[in-house]
């Protein structure tokens, strides 16, 4: 053998020594979508050669040591795992020609699991009431196997459906809220009623339908607002408000306003079934509805809501004449005018405490009208009229109006010279008044008002009597009249005026009669002795 034969010889067994001491390429098995699949999925197999280059690889599968699948040039291989007999053990090799080939990978474990049982919970139980929230749970089996719990590896998400005819998936609205796995139906009104069931989805697949239950929804027992009276109210009225709930017992009463629940005050009273507003204001206009609340279900029931419109009552105004103050002895006229509708009654009130005047000798009523008669000042006070009417609106009270009484200017009387006085002098009388101007001035004797004359004289506040006689003395007042307010004084203090007779003057008849009257004994007795005085002579000269 030559050389050179010799050469290639040694060339071919150094070519077939390295490639027999040369370490095989690594094969890695993946898995998808996971290790862990449901009856009925695909699941990938993926066969990586690891550092083999861009050589053209032919690929075998095994499953639990076993040839799995057919020979393939394409890494990749997908199966249906439709059993749990899917699961095992699966690895991979790759072969080139037959003259090399991979490490087989390390086996990976692959479970298939049958899908779980979901059911469907409702809360509360049915019957529900309309108005109420009702919760539905979707519910998946959970059960341990292999050492790993299906409901905590998996991301469930959840389809719900209504219907028993065609069914209908739910989609999330207003009254349809969906967390996790919990659909909430708020506000259960009566279409709600119907068949519901559920499922579970995982990736491409999903657990059986639920078993459906049948939601039962009747109407919540009713609650009706009554208003007293009827509405439109007028200010400073009574209403009453009642909520009538038809059905059960046991209700808890709640009342709002405006969507703002009321609570008991002065003016808002509640007793179980019915709220009083006392006195009524504008403020209190607005829409009105009730609840009752219970301990059982059906546990709620609320009623429409009733506005309630308030108006003003009719203004009623208190005027006075004359314009206070007033004096005593006066006329005053008190008058109620109402502004609308007709046919009132009028009550007439006094005073702090509101006390209803009575009719009486001083205090007469003419419909709209109280006349007080001869005012003194126990009349002062805070006055006030109110309308009553068979129809609402059936009241109208005005505001107060204060009467103030003043005394009357008083007058006093005063005589010159002093008294006692002589008959043929002059007197004089002023009469003075204490407050106000252009005063006309009266003047009496006794109860007779006197007039100007010959001896009788008027200046002013002065009278003066001329050459008094004794018919003169007697009592003697004044009074004083204008004819703005106060239009008269009070009277004076009446003066006793003493008349005496004169020395100076002619002896009169009565002094006359009176000297005889005392004489006479006297001048009797003279004669007697002198008509004896004469017999005894008489005798003695015969």
């Amino acid at each position: 053998m030559g050389s050179g034969a010799l050469a290639l010889i040694l060339l071919l067994m150094s070519f077939i020594h390295a490639g027999l001491t040369q370490e095989r390429p690594k094969a890695v098995l993946k898995v998808s979508p996971d290790e862990r699949v449901f009856s009925g999925e695909t699941v990938t197999l993926t066969c990586d050669i690891q550092g083999a280059g861009n050589l053209q690889w032919t690929y075998n599968w095994f499953k639990d040591g076993n040839t799995f699948y057919p020979t393939t040039t394409t890494a990749e291989i997908s199966f249906r795992a439709d059993y749990v007999y899917y699961s095992g053990q699966y690895s991979c090799r790759g072969d080139i020609c037959y003259s090399q080939s991979s490490d087989i990978s390390t086996a990976v474990t692959l479970t298939v699991s049958d899908l779980p049982r979901s059911t469907l919970t409702v809360t509360p139980d049915s019957p529900v009431f309309t108005g109420e929230t009702v919760n539905l749970k979707c519910v998946i089996e959970t059960y341990s196997y292999w050492g790993w719990r299906i409901d905590q590896i998996y991301d469930w998400r959840y389809e719900w459906y209504k219907g028993t005819y065609s069914c209908v998936m739910l989609q999330t609205s207003d009254r349809y809220t969906v967390n996790t796995d919990t659909l909430t139906i708020r506000g259960v009104i009566t279409s709600d009623q119907d068949q519901y069931w559920c499922r579970g989805l995982i990736r491409s697949v999903s657990t059986p339908s639920s078993s459906a239950i049948y939601l039962s929804v009747k109407d919540s027992p009713r609650s009706t607002l009554t208003v007293t009276p009827d509405s439109p109210v007028f200010t400073g009225e009574t209403v009453t408000l009642k909520c009538v709930i038809e059905t059960h017992s046991n209700w808890r009463y709640e009342w709002s306003k405006d969507s703002v629940m009321l609570q008991t005050s002065d003016r808002y009273t509640v007793n179980r079934d019915t709220l009083t507003i006392r006195g009524v204001i504008t403020s209190d206009q607005g829409q009105y509805w009730c609840r009752g609340q219970g301990d059982k279900r059906p546990n709620s029931s609320q009623s429409r809501s009733v506005s309630l419109s308030v108006k003003d009552s009719p203004r009623s105004s208190l005027t006075v004449t004359p314009d206070s103050p007033v004096f005593t002895g006066e006329t005053v006229t008190l008058k109620c005018v109402i502004e609308t509708h007709s046919d009132w009654r009028y009550k007439w009130y006094k005073g702090r405490y509101s006390i209803m005047l009575q009719s009486s000798d001083r205090y007469t009523e003419n419909r709209d009208t109280l006349t007080i008669r001869g005012v003194i000042t126990s009349d002062q006070g805070q006055y006030w009229c109110r309308g009553q009417g068979d129809k609402r609106p059936n009241s109208s009270q005005s505001r107060s109006v204060s009467l103030s009484v003043k005394d009357l200017p008083r007058s006093s009387l005063t005589v010159t010279p002093d008294s006692p006085v002589f008959t043929g002098e002059t007197v004089t009388l002023k009469c003075v008044i204490e407050t106000h101007s252009n005063w006309r001035y009266e003047w009496y004797k006794d109860s007779v008002m006197l007039q100007s004359s010959d001896r009788y004289t008027v200046n002013r506040d002065t009278l003066s009597i001329k050459a008094l006689n004794e018919s003169d003395q007697d009592q003697y007042w004044c009074r004083g009249q204008r004819d703005g307010r106060p239009n008269s004084s009070q009277d004076s203090d009446r003066i006793h005026l003493s008349v005496n007779v004169s020395h100076s003057g002619q002896i009169s008849v009565s002094s006359i009669l009176s000297f005889l009257l005392a004489a006479c004994p006297y001048l009797l007795s003279t004669v007697v002795l002198l008509f004896k005085c004469y017999r005894a002579r008489g005798n003695t000269s015969v």
